[in-house]
């Protein structure tokens, strides 16, 4: 379910469940989900915002379990690839 809709586009709250928060292999999954997308895919921690499709920027964040992230995606087309996004994220990355 979509939590927000606004003039840039659709969003939805997550939380990081997996122990070791964001690392470079989960994010190496995000970034790989979300180069399917149509729009910039955004995940934003607080006041930091990273573009999902590049890892570095990711990993900038440096969520640890239990970080509340926003995710953003511009195009209301790319709605499943932010509900993916919001899965891969709430269920541990898939380890």
């Amino acid at each position: 379910m979509v939590n927000n809709i606004s003039a840039i586009g659709l969003s939805k709250n997550v939380t990081i469940t997996y122990p070791l928060g964001l690392h470079a292999r989960s994010a190496a999954k995000i970034a790989k989900l979300v180069k399917k997308a149509r729009s910039k895919v955004w995940i934003i921690k607080n006041k930091d915002k990273a573009d999902a499709s590049r890892i570095i920027d990711i990993l900038s964040l440096a969520a640890i379990k239990d970080s509340k992230l926003t995710l953003l995606i511009e195009d209301p087309s790319d709605i499943d690839i932010l509900n993916d996004l919001a899965q891969l994220i709430e269920n541990g990355f898939g380890e």
